[in-house]
């Protein structure tokens, strides 16, 4: 039931081919003067039911006494993420990322003495589960704060019950989302952000699209909390440029990459956009892009960082194979992290040394069958730069850290050095980096992307 990942986990294991499955995708499109909803019944095949995953790593040996998470040998980390499901490598990586700093920590003698337990559930970016996972995570394993959440719709939903438990002290840091709630007023005193937000993806994205000429932008989102959040970022920055979406169209969430986006892409088509933007996961963005390349759809498209730019690579690179095309021209993506081939900055170096030397895996009940690892990512790197702030947050804490400390200790962060290359600082806000990074793809590769001069209209 339990496992941990420095003596147990598996290797890094072979490639699996992704199953094919059939959803429903739910089709949304405004443009001026039309508002059409299409229901788009795709299959009748019903989806798998996926059951919510035990620990992900050893429980303490003695029963725990400690409502605070700590014992004299452990610290007690919550997750709650996707493992299963369409966006199964998010909360897959985003675990291998922190699992891997978290064990080379404990190799090296934990935090004062002390090792830190990371526990994770699947929730498979469902908010009903998240929340499910989160009370079983503050009233039965009683950790000590909640780490690395997947998702806007998930985390949303969590963050009352962050403020039912405020007299507890839980906070939650590091959520993998750039949504806003957790930004503001009333929750932004009980989570902690490192990650830009979308706002400032969308803005960057909008700003070098527009001055290379692309004024008329179309947004492909996903229906919920996410999609929305980044469609008001769009909306808000081409605003600010005297500028409106030129045409939107939705998907529903859960939408797999073997399902169709026929239809969205036809209606994006319909409105000859100069670019799109896609606020959506990875299995749905490279669906997208598929069938909009397959329509001939040429324009630029451009997709931000929740979804996974090298996810959504790998499943354009296994379509193309198979349909003799190439589906990974003209594609961009805005991340929060460095690439992985920046080995010139200290973290990045330091990650690729340390997920070398671990090869930590999910424990086998948090593995989608599905799931393929990569030797590095974008999100495991997130995950891995979440772990680093949030040991050095921990040994701030001293010999005797307690709930009622972590927010005054986090706030006092400032200039600190994570090895990016710009320092993260918690003194002004609850976010403590503001740094966007873009990527395009050449040769089937991921590059950085530094001069947009190549993308003039």
């Amino acid at each position: 039931m339990t496992q941990t990942p420095s003596a147990q986990s598996p290797r890094i294991g072979q490639f699996l081919p992704f199953g094919v499955h059939r959803s429903m995708s739910f089709l949304l499109i405004r443009a001026p003067g039309v508002l059409l909803a299409l229901l788009l019944c795709l299959s009748s095949a019903a989806l798998p039911v996926v059951q919510a995953a035990t620990t992900a790593t050893a429980a303490p040996t003695a029963p725990v006494t400690d409502d605070q998470g700590i014992t004299p040998q452990s610290i007690r980390i919550g997750m709650s993420a996707a493992f299963h499901g369409a966006s199964r490598n998010l909360g897959s990586e985003l675990y291998r990322g922190a699992a891997a700093y978290f064990n080379d920590v404990n190799q090296r003698g934990g935090v004062h003495g002390r090792k830190i337990e990371l526990i994770a559930y699947d929730d498979s970016y469902a908010p009903e589960k998240a929340t499910k996972n989160t009370l079983q995570l503050m009233n039965n394993d009683k950790v000590f704060l909640l780490f690395n959440y997947v998702g806007t719709p998930t985390v949303t939903r969590v963050l009352p019950l962050l403020k039912k438990y405020q007299a507890q002290h839980y906070y939650l840091f590091f959520p993998f989302t750039g949504a806003e709630p957790q930004r503001q007023l009333p929750y932004s005193q009980l989570a902690f952000n490192l990650r830009a937000s979308y706002k400032q993806e969308t803005a960057g994205l909008v700003s070098h699209l527009v001055d290379q000429g692309h004024k008329r932008i179309a947004v492909l989102y996903q229906a919920d909390a996410y999609g929305r959040s980044g469609w008001v970022g769009i909306r808000d920055a081409l605003a600010a440029r005297g500028l409106n979406i030129e045409i939107e169209a939705t998907y529903k969430r859960g939408t797999r990459f073997s399902d169709s986006l026929d239809a969205q892409a036809a209606v994006i088509e319909s409105a000859k956009p100069d670019a799109v933007i896609c606020i959506g996961s990875y299995a749905a963005s490279a669906a997208f892009i598929r069938d909009a390349r397959r329509a001939g759809l040429t324009m630029p498209i451009a997709n931000i960082s929740f979804s996974s730019s090298l996810s959504t690579l790998s499943l354009l690179k296994k379509a193309g194979l198979e349909d003799g095309r190439d589906y990974t021209q003209g594609l961009v993506t805005s991340d929060v992290v460095p690439s992985t081939e920046s080995t010139n900055l200290a973290s990045v170096k330091q990650y690729r040394a340390v997920m070398d030397r671990e090869h930590i895996m999910p424990p086998a009940n948090l593995i989608d069958k599905e799931y393929v690892p990569f030797q590095y990512s974008d999100i495991s790197l997130e995950g891995f730069l979440n772990a680093k702030l949030l040991v050095e947050i921990l040994e701030r804490l001293g010999d005797h850290p307690t709930r009622d400390a972590i927010a005054a200790v986090t706030r006092k962060i400032h200039d600190f050095d994570l090895g990016t290359g710009s320092p993260v600082s918690f003194v002004e806000d609850n976010q403590a980096s503001d740094s966007v990074y873009y990527n395009t793809i050449k040769n089937g590769q991921l590059v950085p992307l530094s001069d947009w001069s190549g993308w003039l209209k």
